[in-house]
C-alpha cells in the first residue's frame, strides 16, 4: 500500500516482510552510531518489532518503508512517530550507507511534513539529532526546520529542529 510518493520513491507502511532489510539496516555501527539504538538481536526480534509496530494504528503516523522507484530495493526508512509521553510528533529518517549524500533523507522527509501538515493537521513536528550528526541537522534545515533548543541524547548533547504549520 502506497503512502507517499516523491521523484524517486514510494513509502509505505512497514511490514514484517520488511523484517531482513530492516534487520540488516540496523546491523550497520555507522547507520546506528548517532540513534541511540543497539542492532536487533537476530532476524526475528525485528520481525517482531515490526509485527508489534503500533504508531499507525494508534496514532495514524508512523515510519515508513522507502522504496527506490527504479530498483523497487528498500533502501531505508522515513517518516513521523508520535511520542506520548513528550505530546510530540517528530520526524526521523535513516538510510542504507550507500544511499547517504544522495537527497534521499531531504526529498522524503520533506514529503513526510506535508504529509503531516496538510493531510493530518498536525501543528508543530520537531526533529531531533545528536550535536555531532551534522548530517542529520543539515537535513532537518534543508526541510526548514528551525534550531529550537539543546536537550541530553541519551548522556549525548541532542539538538532539538521545529517546524510548525503555521510556518511551512
Amino acid at each position: 500500500m502506497k503512502i507517499i510518493e516523491t521523484e524517486r520513491t514510494i513509502m509505505r507502511r512497514l511490514t514484517k516482510e520488511d523484517a531482513t532489510d530492516f534487520y540488516n539496516l540496523n546491523l550497520d555501527d555507522e547507520v546506528l552510531k548517532y540513534t541511540g539504538d543497539q542492532p536487533f538481536k537476530n532476524l526475528q526480534s525485528s520481525i517482531e518489532f515490526l509485527t508489534n509496530y503500533d504508531q499507525y494504528d494508534k496514532y495514524g503516523v508512523g515510519r515508513l518503508a522507502v522504496i527506490d522507484k527504479t530498483t523497487l530495493k528498500f533502501i531505508g526508512w522515513c517518516g513521523l512517530k508520535y511520542s506520548q509521553e513528550k505530546n510530540e510528533f517528530d520526524i526521523g529518517f535513516r538510510f542504507f550507507k550507500n544511499y547517504w549524500n544522495k537527497g534521499y533523507a531531504t526529498e522524503t522527509a520533506k514529503k513526510c511534513l506535508e504529509f503531516g501538515f496538510n493531510k493530518l493537521k498536525i501543528e508543530t513536528i520537531v526533529g531531533r539529532a545528536m550535536k555531532e550528526n551534522i548530517g542529520s541537522i543539515k537535513v532537518l534545515e534543508k526541510i526548514g526546520m528551525k534550531f529550537k533548543e539543546n536537550f541530553d541524547f541519551d548522556g549525548q548533547e541532542g539538538v532539538i529542529y521545529e517546524l510548525k504549520n503555521s510556518d511551512n
